[in-house]
């Protein structure tokens, strides 16, 4: 009897043993199919971080075109003046602070005109005056404050000024 039970224990301990390796080999296939698709997925990240990169590239190398195109056509424009004379160096020169003043002299017209118009419909004064400067009124003017005493300096104290 305890042969016929070592018998069939050692046949069944015999057949797990053979299926041993094929249990480790469906573990092992798991364990490779999860790192293949976490390469893959780095990989991913890897590819979308170069064309990330590479756009930054693009767009630095047109912002230096855009900078060069008008550092150009400003030198350009200062070599023409120049030639054509001192009289038309001057009304050339002149040309971007009066086009600056008349764009101040008509924005602060329509602005003291809708200002007067809110009064004499009835409003307050003081509400009217907050309420007429807005944030799009706030950019404006630092912008122009920043070309005119900003920009201008940082381009004189690089001699990109003519």
């Amino acid at each position: 009897m305890w042969e016929t039970l070592v018998t069939v224990a050692s046949g069944g301990l015999g057949g797990l043993l053979r299926l041993a390796p094929e249990i480790m080999k469906g573990f092992d296939r798991k364990n490779e199919r999860s790192h293949e698709l976490a390469m893959m997925q780095i990989e991913v990240v890897i590819v979308e971080k170069r064309m990330e990169h590479d756009m930054r590239k693009v767009d630095a190398a047109m912002t230096i075109a855009e900078m060069d195109a008008i550092s150009a056509a400003v030198k350009e424009q200062g070599q023409t003046a120049r030639k054509a004379g001192k009289f038309v160096a001057a009304i050339s020169a002149l040309v971007r602070p009066l086009v600056t003043y008349w764009f101040v002299i008509m924005f602060s017209a329509v602005k003291i005109v809708s200002m007067a118009m809110a009064i004499q419909a009835g409003g307050d004064w003081k509400e009217v005056l907050v309420s007429s400067w807005t944030a799009d009124d706030m950019a404006l003017l630092m912008m122009i404050l920043s070309f005119w005493f900003v920009g201008r300096t940082i381009d004189r104290d690089n001699g990109r000024l003519a």
